[in-house]
């Protein structure tokens, strides 16, 4: 049996207006088809947010709010496409790779409802899964880490490359690397049935969590890999 980092892989990637997952919108996605044998298939959406980018945001990822509105894309249509992509390919068994999956996965899930669109778990008809999330694998695998687990730290750590930080392309593609890399040197991980994998980062996320109670971190509870909805009104 071929292990989950030798086989198939979908890396997914977003670059938003901000850090929070229930009011921020998406302005850039990327998808990344990784096939052994086969070439990388990529990609990649620029979406017109609706709302203002903040200068912040913009300094970070390079699109500005006058460019999204010039280039981009409708936010309904490309959300759409980009959660049948997902669904497609995780219903086919195809592993989800993120850097912080809780992230990328709930943004994404608040944007669908927001434009009255159906959410993963309702397209799969079941939890999102499996999903492979190098953050909480890092965290998990070299718990004593000094500094920061920026992508870029985990690139670094795991001697990968980078090609272009905060490019939602090459931060995917950089996740995958990564992950094809844990899987490979970790026999502990590698060897890891898929479904046995997601239920450890599921229970490793919020042993991770509460670990940090009250200290600086990524912003977003234990639940994985996705946070569950609660309809209020600032996420609409």
């Amino acid at each position: 049996m071929t292990a989950w980092w030798a086989g198939p892989l979908l890396a997914f990637d977003t670059e938003t207006t901000g850090t929070n997952v229930e009011t921020d919108r998406i302005v850039t996605a990327a998808l990344a088809w990784i096939t052994p044998g086969q070439g990388v298939v990529t990609r990649h959406h620029l979406i017109d947010p609706g709302v203002e980018i903040p200068e912040e945001a913009a300094r970070v990822h390079g699109i500005t709010t006058e460019y999204a509105r010039a280039h981009g894309s409708k936010p309904a249509p490309a959300l759409d496409e980009i959660a049948r992509d997902l669904a497609g390919a995780l219903r086919a068994g195809r592993p989800l790779v993120c850097m912080n999956a809780a992230f990328d996965l709930t943004l994404l899930d608040r944007e669908l409802r927001r434009h009255g669109l159906a959410t993963l778990e309702q397209r799969l008809g079941r939890p999102v899964a499996p999903v492979v999330d190098v953050l909480v694998l890092d965290r998990y695998i070299r718990p004593r880490a000094r500094g920061r687990r920026t992508l870029a730290a985990l690139c670094e750590a795991w001697g990968v490359r980078l090609d272009g930080a905060h490019d939602a392309v090459y931060d995917a593609l950089a996740a995958a690397r990564v992950a094809w890399r844990i899987g490979r040197t970790t026999p502990e991980i590698g060897r890891m049935p898929l479904e046995e994998l997601h239920r450890l980062q599921v229970r490793e996320r919020a042993r991770q969590q509460a670990e940090m109670r009250g200290l600086p971190y990524d912003g977003c509870p234990p639940d994985w890999p996705l946070i569950p909805y609660t309809p209020t009104r600032s996420n609409t």
